[in-house]
């Protein structure tokens, strides 16, 4: 059980211990969570039936659109279902295994640099994080992303030890890999990885230079080799780009999932800021957005606590050498910190909750390295004081978000105010206290410190979440701009509080049809019309909206064609291609529920999705299956309705 001779004897079963319990907080009642977030569930299902779809990251396996990011958390999650079978367990669990790599791997690069007991931390801190344990039971791409990022800070520090070419080489092709997770989002963490090289690296200036100059290569090979394929791919034998407006993979990289989220002009968004700022649709931006009543229960718990934390071991450090690896581990960690919060803060275009969790390694390797430095530290007076004043505030903050779910665990606030509190003042007086004592400062204030992002974490493992838009820890009193706290979505939106505190499900249609934030939940009459000689048919069904198609094609396991993408804005496929699709018999059903037959989108669907919509009702047969509206393509002539 033990690891090196240099090793505490704890070090390793502390190790395997944090790793065991972090699997078990991320996969337990896992499959509870259903199909989870069913846009991305439906391009894994489709790419493990085509690999033209895995390539491109298909919504189906007819090809007929793009998930609109780029494909490589869908590639992951469509492996596990070729290899396992499709079902929630095989979509779900490679998320959770991430978050378990993440934890390690943040483990291994605090501890190179301030020990097992910082690594111990700052492990715990990231394990525990509210939509950190929400984002690794779930299959959005972010649960891939933190890990690529959290692996290329390590790989960047391992660079720092001895000027290494391969380690920081591959740092920058593993930043590469996350942009091909999320796009631009990965690239935040480049000036903290680039500078903090720069610094530290025990090599002449021009070598580092040099260096980083191949750590770009790497990066923009990793990460745009798929971008350069798909551009110069003939746009009619591939799907169309979802998420764009031109069919461009480009437009969707620089533009809608680029440019655009910082200035709020997205082309083909809904819902949201339409140019942002101030209250706009994605919620107040400026410095307090990360501590707002949406935003603080996800992972503000300890965000002041880094903040201080990381002052104060640059402090600490400030007359160490310019290789020192503690300084390098605080700029990379920071430079983290700053940039991604910064950003989040202020971007003005789509904006969710869970987009935080790209702030939880830094968050947690700050709080792990800079309170260790600290309390080695803490004969000096400022290191004890600031560390009292640090348990302080952090018991202080968790008091307000304890408040602000003030029916979960009412007596949990008062708590850990009262603990922290008391452990703070023991902090000042600490060598005045008998050795015995120590220890249970210690515990108590880290106890204070982790009890209610704890509590919050086991109540988001405890709570099934399925949607594109969901939230961890209970209902909160009030939401952005004063909406109450059942409405947990952005405005407008739908994203309704689920039952339990279950935040941020989109509530779907009746009758099981979908809506534009929830996949459809069809019953097993309209399964058998879906899988009715199937074979015959590129596409089953068409539907507008993906999340509206997703529920259909998962269920029935055949091409579901998800006109307008996700939003229902895409322009894609004209009238005049879905006329030529029916006409060549490629379409079995068209699907009219789940938005009046215009989408989803409550009438913010494409032209052509209208289009297509009027022309359906208006040329075929419409018929009752299941409670769903559904057009039998095969059978033109506009015949009464009829009820099946």
């Amino acid at each position: 059980m033990r690891g090196p001779e240099s090793d505490p004897a704890w070090a390793r079963p502390a190790l395997l211990g944090l790793l065991a319990a972090t699997a078990l907080l991320y996969l337990w009642g896992l499959g509870a969570s259903g199909w989870a977030n069913s846009f991305y569930s439906a391009a894994a299902q489709a790419g493990s039936a085509s690999w033209k779809a895995w390539f491109f990251g298909s919504s189906d396996a007819g090809n007929s659109i793009t998930v609109d990011k780029t494909p490589l958390s869908v590639w992951v999650m469509a492996l596990s279902v070729r290899a396992f079978g499709l079902s929630s367990w095989s979509i779900l669990v490679p998320q959770a295994v991430m978050g378990v790599g993440a934890v390690g791997l943040l483990h291994a690069s605090v501890r190179r640099v301030a020990g097992h007991g910082a690594a111990m931390l700052a492990g715990a801190v990231l394990a525990l994080t509210p939509v950190a344990v929400l984002m690794f039971r779930f299959n959005n791409p972010d649960a891939l992303l933190v890990l690529l990022l959290v692996a290329a800070a390590y790989a960047t520090l391992r660079a720092v030890e001895h000027a290494s070419t391969r380690w920081i080489v591959l740092a920058g092709a593993l930043v590469g890999l996350g942009s091909m997770t999320k796009m631009l989002q990965a690239l935040l963490i480049v000036p903290a990885l680039a500078l903090g090289y720069l610094v530290a690296a025990p090599a002449p200036v021009r070598l580092r230079l040099w260096q980083l100059v191949l750590s770009g290569v790497a990066l923009l090979v990793s990460g745009g080799w798929w971008i350069a394929v798909v551009q110069l791919w003939p746009a009619s034998s591939r799907p169309y780009i979802g998420g764009s407006q031109t069919n461009s993979v480009l437009e969707l990289v620089l533009g809608y999932n680029g440019l655009g989220r910082l200035t709020g002009n997205e082309a083909g968004s809904v819902g949201g800021g339409q140019g942002g700022g101030q209250g706009s649709g994605w919620g107040e931006t400026g410095w307090t957005r990360m501590f707002g009543t949406d935003i603080g229960g996800q992972i503000a718990w300890l965000l002041p606590a880094a903040l201080l934390l990381l002052v104060a071991g640059l402090w600490a450090v400030r007359r160490a050498p310019r290789t020192d690896r503690v300084r390098a581990a605080l700029g990379v960690w920071g430079g983290w910190l700053l940039v991604t919060l910064l950003t989040f803060s202020f971007m003005a275009g789509i904006f969710h909750q869970y987009y935080t969790v790209a702030l939880a390694p830094a968050v947690a390797a700050l709080v792990g390295i800079g309170a260790v430095l600290l309390w080695r530290t803490r004969p000096e007076a400022w290191a004890s004081t600031v560390l009292a004043l640090t348990l302080a505030v952090t018991a202080g903050w968790s008091y307000v978000l304890l408040h602000r779910s003030s029916a979960f665990l009412p007596w949990l606030a008062a708590a850990v105010l009262v603990v922290g509190l008391a452990a703070a003042l023991a902090l000042l007086v600490l060598p005045l206290l008998p050795s015995r004592l120590v220890a249970a400062v210690v515990g108590a204030a880290l106890l204070s410190g982790l009890a209610g992002p704890a509590a919050y974490a086991l109540d988001t493992a405890a709570t099934p979440k399925s949607g594109a838009i969901v939230l961890a820890g209970p209902a909160v009193t009030t939401s952005r701009a004063g909406v109450p706290g059942g409405l947990r979505g952005p405005a407008g939106l739908g994203g309704q509080g689920g039952p339990g505190g279950g935040p941020g499900q989109g509530t779907a249609a009746p009758n099981g049809a979908g809506s534009l934030l929830q996949g459809s939940t069809p019953s097993s009459e309209v399964v058998a019309a879906l899988r009715q000689d199937a074979g015959s048919y590129t596409w089953s069904a068409a539907a507008i909206g993906s999340m509206n198609a997703s529920g259909y094609q998962l269920a029935s396991e055949e091409p579901v064609m998800a006109i307008g993408g996700f939003n229902g804005s895409d322009p894609s496929p004209s009238l005049e291609e879905f006329e030529a699709y029916v006409a060549a018999g490629q379409i079995h059903w068209f699907i009219g529920s789940g938005g009046a037959d215009v989408g989803p989108g409550g009438g913010r669907s494409s032209g052509s999705a209208q289009e297509i919509a009027a022309w359906v009702q208006d040329n075929f047969s419409v018929q009752t299956v299941g409670g769903i509206t559904m057009y039998d393509l095969t059978t033109g002539s506009a015949a009464t309705a009829t009820s099946a």
